[in-house]
């Protein structure tokens, strides 16, 4: 399992690679609400605030980019493998 930490406006890492079939779960670190949301609609979070999580399994391979709905200057990358 691996793990994205939501702070400072950033998912951190912003670029992680995973083996296919591992779950990642985003934990909300910062002080106001956040999504993570998948920029092809594949896979999505209602917003959440801190110590609030998120998890999703990437059970393909691909790279899937990802935003915040609420702040869309946030974005990462999930690359399985």
């Amino acid at each position: 399992m691996a793990t994205v930490s939501i702070r400072d406006f950033s998912f951190i890492p912003g670029q992680l690679t995973v083996a296919a079939g591992d779950t990642v779960t985003w934990t909300n670190d910062d002080g106001t609400d956040h999504t993570v949301t998948a920029d092809d609609g594949s896979f999505g979070s209602e917003p959440f605030g801190r110590g609030g999580t998120f998890a999703h399994t990437f059970a393909q391979s691909g790279t899937f980019p990802y935003h915040c709905d609420i702040h869309p200057e946030m974005r990462g990358t999930v690359t399985a493998g």
